[in-house]
């Protein structure tokens, strides 16, 4: 893993947070290369992570053995079309972390004898507690699997699911999940002000709640079900509260929320394809 160099095609946040997590893991900096049409990016990325920089998509491609596409969906297609030529011949890994562009437009694009892992990191990758699920096509080999894990695992846990379909549920619950979090915590938090807390007492007591949680449910092998129920006490407050939560249908209004963002992945996926 240390002797490979990695290169990075677009430098914004995900890409800076997987090279801060390589290198705390190991890597060396002299083997990661970062390309990018902001200079003021790349000069960033080189003052502080002492990587490589440039500004050639082509010139870092064949340096390296990875190539991590980390650009936006929408420009994709173009920036995999250019780079196509160089990759004939040449026995490198791409690895796309764009949400939306499907392994069929990706092999379109760079070519069909390219080893391709799609990945669906989220945006706890920034403090290195991401959640990334990943699928490989049939060209990748058990070691640019490995590679590939790797590289997501500096930012946290990374798992293979088993068909690419699987990658629009994921999206739904972990892509988009932080989201989720993020609102009821923003729901809590209004109604503790409304409980008569101030608005900094009520923000710290919930975000260490649920951090606290999701510790509780990390470290044991019970089921978020059997953990609810044991610190619900009949007749108590927090029951109170869960009935509250269920006579407003609250698990069927979260069904329906995540086949929402799963549909709309799967539409993302067509319309980011074909544009």
């Amino acid at each position: 893993m240390n002797t490979k160099k990695i290169g990075f095609i677009g430098g914004g946040n995900m890409a800076s947070s997987l090279i801060n997590g390589l290198i705390a893991s190991g890597h060396s900096p002299s083997q990661i290369w970062v390309s990018d049409t902001n200079p003021d990016t790349l000069q960033s990325l080189a003052d502080n992570l002492k990587v490589n920089i440039s500004v050639n998509n082509d010139e870092l491609t064949k340096e390296v053995d990875v190539v991590v596409l980390a650009v936006k969906p929408q420009v994709l297609k173009t920036v995999a079309e250019k780079i196509a030529t160089t990759l004939i011949d040449k026995d490198i890994l791409v690895v796309s972390i764009a949400a939306g562009i499907s392994q069929q437009s990706l092999t379109e694009w760079l070519g069909n004898e390219i080893a391709i892992v799609r990945c669906m990191p989220n945006t706890p990758a920034l403090v290195l507690t991401s959640a990334t699920a990943l699928h490989a096509n049939d060209v990748v080999t058990d070691e640019q699997k490995d590679l590939a894990e790797n590289i997501l695992r500096a930012v946290g846990i990374s798992l293979w699911v088993s068909s690419e379909s699987e990658l629009d549920a994921v999206t739904a619950v972990s892509g988009s999940g932080p989201a989720y979090y993020f609102l009821l915590m923003e729901a809590m938090e209004s109604a503790a002000v409304e409980l008569g807390l101030s608005e900094t007492t009520a923000r710290l007591l919930i975000q260490q709640t649920a951090l606290g949680a999701a510790k509780i449910a990390l470290e044991s092998s019970e089921t978020p079900k059997t953990l609810r129920q044991r610190v619900t006490s009949p007749g108590g407050t927090t029951e109170q509260a869960i009935k509250t939560f269920e006579e407003g249908a609250y698990s069927s209004l979260v069904s329906k929320a995540l086949h929402a963002a799963r549909d709309r992945s799967i539409e993302m996926s067509k319309e980011l394809g074909e544009s």
